[in-house]
């Protein structure tokens, strides 16, 4: 046997492993049950490693060891005790990563756990037994048949962690999949060589470089953590609870949304942190472990509770309840926070990541908002995944339609329409726009559906109906974020110009309430399309905090007083002020006044002496259909004829 070669095996892998450990407790990743069962391969292979150091020498200097066979037989003996629970704890290590259920009360984990306890039973019993192994001449040893038990215990754990990473592949991310790769086949070969050859001993370096080297990819958790908050980050809930519903392990989440974030960052004026995080990371701490607190946005943090018993769960929201509605100290401030905490349970009430991200990201409707909200009240979760795939399937089953709302010149006249969005799922029936709209913009269809309604609306002037009896223009609802993607302008022009209509014939509305950062950008395309033709209106006016020197900045020929604003006149003299003050502004900047909400004739009566242009309102019309609105307006011209 070559002592000298086994003896610089075993440095290296000792090696390799007391640097693995120093830098683990540097990093201070230790908290967690997976980094302990990390730090436990670590010993077992740094305690192996000794074992070989100290084999070679004996075999190198027997003469200068008082009790060689005594000093062999001991480090023999301490090899087979560390090194045959290396695969079993290998496994729980992988399924802690892959986050399968591993709690000492489950039955399956006591079966799981038979293998390991009969092999290290034997290792303990064999200076009696001799079961493993016996002590020849010269120091030398030979395997017996419960060494090749505890080989195929090993072989089993080994087998069982690689079925339950190829279970978990979807949901482990991608440089951890690379690291465990690594280590499966680096061990494998490590341990088929020196099964080949009991005198090469490579076993331990294989699995040093592979459990260790390999695992420190895993270990290090820098893509998992937020770095302003210390937290894990978005993707790290998704990969924990992904590979949580892949094993069917249950699951209680909490989602602490606050919702005055905003005003809390300008009140503290830290734009470098995360003040939230200052605030609260204390606090939560004490009531979870620090790896089961993420944070998916700046706004948001989301606990983990696994395996726990509904009691405990609410034990822990109510004092989580109750210390929000206390203030808190920031340092020389005093902040309430307000808030609004999600309590869920998976998968019985949440059964894929995705729903559970639609309960993160999705605001609460305002008529189901409370302080703590769980079971039946986040039925609109499902809701709105509903209304998301009732949107999906609308276009190819023709579930949308284009309504009018009539619009008036002051005198009675007919002046123009606003086309608006009416959708009737085969499903779900008749779902109102204040539903789906705002779920067609978090996901990206509002796009299409913006095209639709311009299709829709291109269509029905080039029909000339409009034109025959009077119809200046139609207006066309846009979405702002549409307006700021790139190619929107060519977009709006192929859609028009293949139609062949004027492009007066089309006013784009756009809503007041969109972010002072946006009018720059706003303006610019705005511009641009009324340079080619088109007008544009702006819808809402008076309910956003918009600057009103920007708003008129973009070069509007309509503002479109919000129905807020009328019916506050009729409730109080404050309320007149406003409705008097706004109209004169508008006319002052030598804009169009159109009024929302018309819904009687007294309010038709205030409004013409106050000198508004057009109005629209219940009084006049609903939004209808389209063939319902042509009949209105043959109707209206032959009235008018008259």
């Amino acid at each position: 046997m070559n002592y000298s070669f086994n003896l610089g095996v075993a440095v290296s892998s000792l090696l390799i492993c007391i640097v693995n450990l120093i830098y683990t407790f540097i990093m201070g990743r230790t908290d967690k049950v997976q980094n302990k069962l990390f730090i436990c391969i670590l010993c077992i292979l740094s305690i192996n490693s000794i074992t070989g150091i100290a084999s070679a020498v004996i075999g190198l200097y027997p003469d200068r060891v008082a009790d060689p066979e005594y000093a062999s037989e001991v480090s023999r003996y301490a090899y087979f005790v560390t090194h045959t629970a290396l695969c079993p704890v290998f496994y729980y290590y992988v399924s802690r990563i892959s986050l399968v259920s591993t709690r000492l009360g489950n039955w399956k984990v006591a079966l799981l756990s038979l293998p390991f306890f009969v092999t290290e039973l034997m290792a303990l019993i064999n200076p009696l037994t001799h079961w493993v192994w016996s002590r020849e001449l010269n120091l030398e040893f030979r395997r017996e048949w419960g060494e090749i038990l505890i080989y195929i215990a090993a072989a089993l754990y080994y087998v069982m962690a690689l079925i339950v990473f190829t279970r978990s592949w979807t949901y482990i991310a991608g440089k951890r999949k690379v690291a465990i790769v690594f280590s499966f086949v680096l061990v494998a070969a490590g341990v088929f060589v020196q099964l080949l050859d009991k005198n090469l001993k490579v076993e331990v370096l294989a699995e040093s470089i592979g459990f260790t080297g390999a695992m420190m990819a895993v270990e290090n958790e820098d893509d998992r953590i937020d770095f302003g908050t210390m937290f894990y980050n978005r993707i790290a809930l998704s990969y924990d609870v992904g590979g949580c519903m892949k094993h069917h392990r249950k699951l209680s989440v909490i989602v602490l949304r606050i919702n005055n974030y905003e005003v809390i960052n300008r009140l503290a004026g830290n734009e470098e942190t995360n003040v939230l995080s200052d605030i609260l990371s204390g606090f939560l701490t004490s009531l979870v472990k620090r790896y089961y607190v993420y944070v998916p946005n700046d706004s948001t943090f989301v606990m983990t509770l696994y395996d726990k018993p509904g009691k405990e769960v609410d034990q822990l929201v109510d004092k989580l309840s109750a210390r929000m509605e206390e203030p808190w100290e920031y340092q020389d401030f005093s902040i309430q926070i307000s808030s609004t905490i999600l309590v869920t349970q998976m998968p019985e009430q949440i059964r894929e990541v995705s729903e559970l991200f639609y309960m993160i990201d999705s605001p609460v409707p305002q008529k189901e908002l409370k302080p703590v909200m769980k079971e039946h009240d986040l039925d609109y979760i499902m809701r709105r995944q509903a209304v998301e795939k009732a949107i999906i399937r609308g276009f190819t089953d023709n579930s949308f339609e284009v309504y009018f709302q009539p619009t008036y010149h002051i005198d009675g006249r007919i002046h123009g329409a606003e086309a608006l969005t009416r959708m009737n799922d085969k499903e779900l029936g008749r779902i109102f726009p204040d539903e789906f709209i705002p779920v067609a913009e978090q996901t990206g269809m509002i796009d299409d559906l913006d095209d639709y309604v311009l299709e829709e609306v291109c269509k029905f002037i080039r029909s000339g109906i409009p034109q025959k009896y009077g119809i200046v223009n139609i207006n066309v609802n846009l979405s702002v974020l549409q307006c700021m993607k790139p190619g929107f302008i060519r977009n709006i022009n192929r859609i028009v110009e293949q139609y062949g209509i004027k492009k007066r014939s089309i006013n784009f509305e756009i809503t007041e309430s969109i972010a002072a950062d946006d009018y720059r950008i706003l303006s610019k395309v705005i511009k641009q399309l009324k340079d080619d033709g088109y007008l544009f209106s702006m819808d809402d006016y008076g309910t956003g905090y918009s600057n009103v020197s920007a708003i008129f900045s973009l070069n509007l020929d309509v503002i479109k007083i919000d129905k807020s604003i009328l019916w506050g006149a009729e409730k109080s003299k404050l309320g007149m002020i406003v409705l008097e003050n706004t109209i004169r502004m508008i006319r002052q900047m030598g804009k169009k006044i159109l009024v929302e909400g018309v819904e009687t004739k007294e309010q038709i009566e205030l409004l013409r002496k106050l000198g508004v242009d057009y109005l629209q309102g219940f009084y006049f019309s609903k939004p209808i259909p389209k063939d319902e609105f042509i009949q209105l307006i043959e109707k209206d011209a032959r009235i008018h004829r008259v």
